[in-house]
């Protein structure tokens, strides 16, 4: 009786069993990955991103975020209008030139300003947009 009932749960098992082919390993298009839009954007980014958090105030650093950095113009995005404002105549005072120098060897050129959001807001709390 036992071996009858452990040939039917053999039988089941073998008809129920789907073989899915195996696909290619992650790991390697992973590190590719980064390497193509991680990396790259953090070596153009990243000496501008140190001389930018250095040189705007405390106040504005939270209301902006570096966008992108394409043939010596960084593109940057600030949440609101009076944000925008207060940065710009910053800029304009003297601020961007301090940035231009600081960040000649990154090959910084020119500065835009942007308004936008990078996140959205969730009760209070600001969930970022990828």
């Amino acid at each position: 009786m036992r071996s009858r009932e452990e040939a039917e749960l053999v039988r089941l098992a073998r008809v129920k069993h789907r073989d899915f082919p195996t696909g290619q390993p992650l790991g390697p298009e992973m590190v590719q990955f980064f390497k193509n839009s991680v990396a790259r954007r953090h070596t153009k980014l990243g000496k501008i991103g140190e001389c930018w958090a250095v040189l705007v105030p405390e106040t504005l650093l939270e209301h902006c975020s570096l966008e992108g950095y394409t043939r010596g113009t960084l593109t940057v995005l600030v949440d609101s209008s009076p944000h925008l404002y207060e940065l710009k105549q910053l800029l304009l005072a003297g601020l961007e030139d301090q940035l231009l120098l600081a960040c000649k060897s990154a090959g910084l050129r020119k500065i835009n300003l942007r308004a936008g959001r990078w996140y959205e807001e969730q009760s209070g709390d600001r969930k970022v947009n990828f």
